[in-house]
């Protein structure tokens, strides 16, 4: 051997390969080969400091500074728990904002419902002129889809309105008589 003092045996206890170029771990300072000079390859126990990756919340999408020495796990943690705008836990968006106008009724909705003729907001129940007894103006409504003819002047049906039991047919009676 010309040069015996030339090269260093990779550090990796399974490897022990003698390297003529080899590489020393800025974490762990020890040498290594080609095959083991990464973090990964050698386990480096030093590698959190060195290896460095800037954590996202999973919530907010924002990353995290993560200080040298610092675990990225307990760091983002941390901010959850403090920083984080879009924490479950700390504000509750109202969902059901929309209150109904109807005198009595404390039911809220999602999405607004304006009454095309008085304009309040109402809730599903009294969605409706009639269920709401809406005046627009002096004079009362009309059902909504009927014409204005009564349900006593379509005479076709007046025994089955008059029998139908829970006026169900009374409130389809428009209905019944336009398809006549």
């Amino acid at each position: 051997m010309e040069f015996p003092d030339l090269g260093k045996h990779c550090s990796e206890k399974t490897c022990k390969q003698l390297d003529f170029l080899p590489v020393k771990c800025d974490a762990c300072k020890q040498d290594f080969c080609k095959d083991h000079f990464t973090y990964a390859a050698h386990k480096c126990p030093f590698a959190f400091q060195k290896d460095v990756h800037v954590p996202v919340c999973p919530l907010c999408n924002t990353p995290i500074p993560v200080k040298k020495g610092q675990i990225p796990d307990v760091v983002v943690g941390d901010h959850i728990d403090r920083d984080c705008d879009s924490h479950p836990g700390k504000k509750k968006e109202k969902i059901f904002t929309y209150r109904c106008s109807k005198e009595g009724c404390k039911k809220k909705e999602m999405l607004q419902m304006v009454c095309a003729q008085c304009h309040g907001n109402f809730c599903i129940q009294h969605r409706h002129p009639l269920d709401h007894s809406c005046r627009h103006g002096s004079r009362p409504t009309i059902k909504a889809g009927c014409s204005p003819m009564t349900v006593s002047e379509s005479r076709p049906l007046g025994d089955f309105l008059t029998l139908a039991p829970g006026g169900l047919a009374q409130r389809l009676g428009c209905w019944f008589t336009r398809l006549m």
